[in-house]
């Protein structure tokens, strides 16, 4: 049986315990990108959140539905692909490729549909010609309208009233809040036939209908960014309700938007946008994640030039904490309490011990990622206490067994750690250095002569390497095993 939980439900504004249309399973909507550019970081928040919302569900035994679209017919590909010389549906399907290829190098789920606006044009008219039947929608000169005045819950998401609104959308139309639910064709855009002439979707509409055909006429969970409310949301609930005379939405949830220092939103049109290429050019996906993941999903998100890099320090730091967990040794007893390592091995045990149900009684209240990393944090803070103990090694393997489970339990219900210790630190090596203009092959080259030196007793020498090296950000360690060296972060 899937364990409950409860979310914030933009709608009725208030937490409410998740009640699903059909037990276990979970219909989850999102809106996804209008491709005509790369996806960027601000984009990738909502990406990243309901991505780790479908792991925590399904790996808490929801059935989940999940559902994430592609408008690839709209206003600004039209304007793109006008720009380029190129075909604006050609457009479309090349940025869902690039959108793909950011995805996967973020360790992101692929959805179980990914609906296009292009594949779901006859559903669209459909839906369409019944609003204007059901006289919620009118005709002028080739292009439908949406009369919000028909629709007496208007604004019932994000608390408009309609007598105060306008629509950018240009037109003769009853009231200025209409809306175009299909636009009469012009010359040189993608057009198809319809019973008003030959024309192309509304923004509005297309949700609506590709929602309808993946999970039905009512969702369990419609999500998308904060800026969606309005009108885009509210537009969703007006027509799919009048036209199907049932509910649209059972819960809405909404994730915050990355802001700048100027408190504006991260936006192409804005001209302040970090792409997830760039981004990943040089970070790991695990920064990013962790990133996202720090704050509650519902809040604002602060961006600056450090955002990435203190979150890398944030994820090293917990790597590191693995790594030495990884690292320690013992007899296997029954008994795991290391009683000669003292009290800073009995707070690991007990904080290992307590971890799970801690950290998912967090995501089950409005999937607060926020404190359940903060539960890993602390668990992190008390192994590295307990490594210093010089037993820890030897005698703290059984203790170290149970305290590896949090972060098998972090990567299945978040996607965090999906690399080994090594791997991480080595894509952080040359991620960084290539971000900072330094090759491998320079630090290998200072660190062998400081190793020559050291071995020369040149010590004069050898300290003026190992400060030369130490300005660049590099750590060298001297072990056992040899001289290595990483990355500082």
């Amino acid at each position: 049986m899937a364990a409950p939980f409860r979310l914030y439900n933009s709608l009725t504004r208030s937490l409410e315990d998740f009640e699903p249309l059909t037990p276990d399973h979970v219909g989850l909507y999102v809106c996804g990108m209008t491709v005509y550019d790369r996806c960027h970081v601000g984009h990738a928040r909502a990406m990243v959140v309901f991505d780790s919302f479908v792991r925590y569900l399904r790996h808490q035994d929801w059935n989940v539905t999940f559902v994430r679209n592609f408008t690839d017919v709209d206003d600004k590909i039209i304007a793109r692909a006008a720009q380029n010389g190129e075909e604006p549906l050609a457009l479309a399907a090349r940025f869902i490729d690039v959108f793909h290829e950011d995805m996967r190098a973020m360790g992101l789920l692929m959805p179980d549909h990914e609906p296009k606006v292009s594949d779901n044009i006859d559903e669209i008219i459909a839906m369409t010609k019944t609003l204007v039947d059901k006289g919620n929608a009118y005709e002028i000169d080739g292009s439908v309208w949406y009369s919000v005045k028909s629709f007496d819950e208007y604004g019932k998401l994000s608390g408009q009233r309609v007598d105060e609104l306008r629509s950018a959308d240009a037109g003769d139309k009853r009231h200025p809040a209409d809306f175009a639910l299909w636009k009469a064709a012009k010359p040189g855009e993608p057009s198809w036939e319809s019973p008003w002439g030959p024309g192309r979707p509304g923004w509005h509409i297309e949700c609506s209908a590709m929602a309808g055909t993946t999970l039905g006429k009512t969702l369990d969970i419609h999500g998308g960014g904060l800026d969606l409310v309005f009108p885009h949301h509210e537009n969703e609930i007006a027509q799919s309700e009048a036209c199907n005379g049932e509910h649209y939405s059972r819960y809405w949830m909404h994730n915050g938007l990355l802001t700048m220092s100027s408190g504006q939103k991260m936006g192409k049109s804005l001209g302040n946008v970090i792409d997830i290429q760039d981004a990943l050019a040089g970070f790991p996906a695990d920064a990013l994640r962790v990133y996202y993941l720090q704050n509650h999903y519902r809040s604002p998100l602060p961006w600056s030039e450090e955002a990435l890099p203190e979150a890398l320090t944030m994820v090293a730091r917990l790597y590191e904490t693995r790594e030495l967990l990884e690292s320690m040794s013992g007899t296997e007893r029954a008994d795991p309490v290391a009683q000669d390592l003292g009290s800073d091995a009995m707070d690991v045990l007990k904080l290992s011990q307590r971890f799970e149900a801690r950290f998912f009684k967090a995501l089950s209240e409005d999937f607060n990622t926020s404190q359940a990393l903060g539960h890993l944090f602390e668990l992190s803070r008390a192994v590295n206490k307990m490594a210093n103990h010089k037993k820890a090694k030897t005698r703290g393997g059984p203790i170290a067994e149970i305290a590896l489970k949090a972060y098998d339990v972090a990567h299945e219900a978040l996607g965090l750690f999906v690399l080994e210790p090594q791997a991480f630190f080595e894509e952080v090596k040359t991620k960084r250095l290539a971000a900072s203009g330094v090759s491998v092959e320079d630090i290998d080259a200072l660190v062998a002569a400081r190793s020559q030196a050291r071995a020369d007793k040149d010590w004069a020498k050898a300290d003026t390497l190992r400060d030369e090296i130490d300005a660049k950000g590099i750590d060298v360690r001297d072990g056992a095993d040899g001289v290595t060296w990483r990355v500082r972060v």
